[in-house]
């Protein structure tokens, strides 16, 4: 039993072997998860688990496997502007990474049962604002969590263009995902044993696609005693940004721009050589999961291995040789936007405000 792609050393090598494997095929998705280090969302001292294909979990904080989370951001189609619903949000990972491509004038929300967990959450989230150094590279659509049981959503709840459910959704709940969706809206969830995909054609007409086999833990129904209600859970308001916050958008938009064309002009790349490396990658792609003590795990497929016998074993060094890059003029991850905020001639409160307050 074991990942369906090689560990990586950090996270940037995890995501080269998604993409090998063929689990990221978008240049936007894989931006997104290079964007986010999927090891800042690990407790301390469990970090060095951080960049295997495997799901994680302790306590109520869990993490699926990379190739599951790359599965759903790919049949998730997302495009800026859209809203985003996660039932189940758990660290927010995955809606960090949403929020990077829906962009500020999307809608970001997530329902979680577990309180511990959604402040867990928000501290990440908090945490990735304020220090990490992907956040100015992007427009950002910030997650709104809530607590509570994403079976008991009231019933005037607005609807979403993109749902995607982290559980096991049983038959019976199968429609009351769907009406939470608008029509050309995308449903993932995992149902009876597949990831699905579903699009809302109309009104009353929907069309299905799995993507692949998986085993989730089922979602948590509430205990109900006889005669009591159950606790509703009002999904977050959809509101509009203020004029203030659009002009903060649009002057980090312009600064950044511009930073881009003047470093596109004088051919200068924000970037280290890369070095020489070696390692070893499975030709086979494995799509076939197992739920084990609360975590999903890749596990082989016995049917690939009689079909192509021959190439079950077999291992490809990947060598990527060092660069030339001739006269580029190579630059030291500096944030080049900050330095544009902190050169306008603005009162320093102004100037905190246009950089969210970062520290660096």
């Amino acid at each position: 039993m074991g990942g369906a792609v090689s560990a990586g050393e950090d996270n940037d090598d995890l995501i080269d072997n998604l993409k090998e494997a063929q689990y990221i095929r978008t240049e936007k998705v894989e931006h997104a998860f290079r964007a986010i280090d999927r090891g800042d969302y690990y407790l301390d001292g469990y970090r060095d688990s951080a960049y295997k294909d495997l799901a994680w979990k302790h306590g109520n904080i869990h993490l699926s496997a990379p190739c599951i989370y790359s599965e759903v951001m790919e049949a998730l189609k997302l495009q800026p502007g859209l809203s985003f619903l996660n039932l189940g949000s758990g660290t927010g990972y995955l809606s960090t990474m949403v929020g990077l491509i829906i962009g500020p004038f999307g809608v970001n929300h997530g329902v979680e049962l577990h309180k511990d967990v959604v402040e867990y959450a928000r501290e990440k989230l908090d945490d990735f604002i304020k220090n990490s150094d992907s956040f100015d590279k992007f427009e950002f659509c910030e997650p709104v969590f809530v607590v509570g049981n994403c079976l008991e959503i009231s019933t005037d709840s607005h609807q979403y263009d993109r749902i995607y459910c982290g559980a096991g959704v049983q038959k019976d709940h199968e429609n009351y995902m769907k009406v939470l969706l608008k029509i050309g809206g995308i449903l993932v969830m995992p149902i009876e044993d597949q990831l699905t995909q579903i699009t809302r054609t109309g009104q009353c007409t929907w069309e299905s696609k799995n993507i692949l086999a998986v085993s989730f833990a089922p979602l948590v129904q509430q205990n109900r005693a006889d005669g009591e209600k159950p606790d509703t859970v009002q999904l977050p308001p959809v509101t509009v940004r203020s004029l203030q916050d659009l002009s903060r958008i649009y002057i980090r938009r312009t600064l950044r721009n511009l930073t881009n064309e003047d470093s596109q002009g004088k051919g200068m790349v924000q970037r280290v050589p890369q070095k020489r490396k070696r390692r070893r990658c499975r030709r086979r792609r494995i799509n076939t999961y197992v739920f084990v003590g609360n975590q999903l795990i890749p596990q082989m497929g016995e049917s690939e291995e009689e079909e192509h016998p021959e190439e079950a074993h077999t291992e490809v060094v990947v060598e990527e040789e060092e660069k030339d890059i001739g006269d580029i003029e190579i630059l030291k991850q500096v944030n080049m936007l900050r330095d544009q905020i902190m050169a306008l001639p603005l009162p320093e409160s102004l100037k905190a405000y246009l950089l969210y307050y970062r520290e660096k």
